[in-house]
């Protein structure tokens, strides 16, 4: 397959489904109390961190303006250190630049490092398929990998896996290691991986990863892991691999410095990766170790199509999770609810863009539109508005339901004669105040059963806002 099956159509129900499952709701508390608590004290530490976050903000648009410049300046680095750059407009391309490259090293076998870009593109499935066999190295790609899994977060690919569900999947595969050994601990269960996965770092003739960033100045590409694992990845094998999708391009290394003080303090509370590693090129003569060939599929995939328009803002993405860390709606449902690669705000954005509004317009609904997303995003894109505006395009080409319509043409009618609207809210406040004042609660309502199925709906106290603001002035 080139790509992971679509079911963001299926959005409400994967919701429900994953609101039922005791595992991943314990799961899901652990990402809501470490990655928020983890984020402000990094931040708190740090006094010029709103001053990085607009300074990041900065080189990313900056960046986006002159997007073409930029890329055209790293390939000639990249060329200029004795690597190749191939350019893909879509998912098919990339895979097949990738596939050709392995053919031409006699590669049987590759390994990993974590990439978000590998996942939108399907490289996995499309390499089995044609005989090549690519190995994760990254512990929770790894661990996703053995369960036949895709990522459900961005930074933590198996934050919905409890450390028993990962024994028992290291139990059912690694048959070959004494069935009576001790997985009980953390430390057991990562030590039994690295053991499995170093004759896989000897082996591989390619090793692939991603980047976080691609430095025009120098034609480096720079990743952030704190595993190492990358680095194996990239020094081990004979060919070195990087897929990166168009916007990753930082000018500077001084700008990439800058956006890195940013990324890991957003990401895992860290004050950086304990790993950042900056590759350009292959080895060259007199170096210790290397690889022979370096290759950079830069990929577009729909970016392209994303600049000068009211979505650009969201190319200024560094991938830091941030977004998903502090939204409630991912913390209830989980990143493999939203039916495709990229869950979560920055997924609920970047989704139908990609894919298409028909096939991810559920995602930029699930909302609440508490705006913490943008608060904690490090580059200020302002992802409620964006995803304002995909509902609008959905409305647009009547995609939203009729019952949806229905209601909002309602609203309309009444919110634009403000007499009649102040009647009409005083009218059903009084109603519903009365007929909740015994338990203080509704649940269920005519025409409000999608709310009130899933909560109860708290009973109207006192007037209406409208009614209370102009008491007030009245008495101011």
């Amino acid at each position: 397959m080139t790509a992971h099956v679509i079911t963001s159509p299926r959005f409400k129900e994967n919701a429900h489904e994953a609101m039922l499952s005791p595992p991943l709701q314990k799961a899901m508390g652990n990402v809501e109390r470490n990655f928020i608590e983890r984020r402000a004290q990094a931040a708190a530490n740090l006094p010029e961190f709103e001053a990085l976050r607009d300074a990041a903000r900065d080189i990313k648009t900056h960046t986006l303006k002159h997007l073409d410049l930029y890329l055209e300046a790293y390939e000639r680095k990249v060329t200029e250190a004795g690597g190749h750059v191939h350019w893909a407009a879509d998912a098919d391309a990339a895979n097949k630049i990738v596939l050709d490259i392995c053919r031409k090293a006699g590669a049987r076998t590759v390994t990993k490092g974590k990439s978000m870009i590998s996942e939108e593109i399907g490289l996995n499935g499309f390499l089995e398929a044609n005989g090549v066999t690519p190995v994760e190295t990254d512990l929770g790609e790894y661990i996703i990998q053995l369960r036949g899994e895709a990522p459900s977060h961005i930074i933590a690919p198996a934050v919905h896996v409890n450390k028993e569900e990962v024994e028992a999947e290291f139990r059912r595969v690694h048959t070959h290691l004494d069935p009576k050994r001790d997985l009980s601990e953390p430390t057991s269960l990562l030590a039994e991986a690295r053991g499995e996965l170093r004759q896989k770092f000897l082996a591989a003739d390619v090793g692939i990863t991603g980047a976080n960033f691609l430095i025009a100045e120098t034609g480096t590409s720079v990743i952030v892991t704190n595993e190492g694992n990358g680095d194996l990845t990239q020094i081990l094998p004979r060919v070195h691999v990087v897929i990166a999708s168009l916007e990753k391009i930082t000018p500077t290394l001084e700008d990439a410095s800058q956006i890195l003080r940013v990324l890991a303090r957003s990401a895992t509370g860290q004050e950086m990766s304990v790993y950042t590693t900056f590759s350009t090129g292959p080895r060259r003569p007199g170096d210790p170790d290397g690889p022979e060939e370096y290759h950079v599929v830069l990929l577009d995939n729909g970016r392209s199509a994303m600049l000068g328009t009211e979505f650009e803002d969201m190319l200024r993405c560094i991938r830091c999770g941030a977004c998903m860390n502090h939204c409630p709606v991912y913390h209830a449902i989980g990143g493999h609810a939203y039916g495709w690669v990229y869950p979560g705000p920055m997924g609920a954005v970047l989704t139908p863009t990609l894919i298409g509004v028909e096939k991810g317009g559920h995602l930029p609904n699930a909302s609440t539109f508490c705006g913490r997303c943008e608060s904690v995003c490090p580059m200020r894109i302002p992802l409620p508005k964006l995803m304002r505006h995909w509902r609008e395009r959905e409305f647009e080409r009547h995609l939203t339901p009729p019952t949806a319509r229905w209601s909002l043409k309602t609203w309309a009618f009444f919110a634009t004669r403000p007499r009649l609207y102040r009647l009409a809210t005083r009218v059903a406040m009084g109603t519903l105040g009365m007929l909740g004042r015994g338990s203080g609660r509704f649940r269920s309502l005519p025409l409000a059963s999608g709310w009130t199925k899933y909560r109860d709906m708290p009973a109207p106290q006192g007037s209406t806002f409208q009614a209370e603001w102009a008491k007030r002035r009245r008495a101011a």
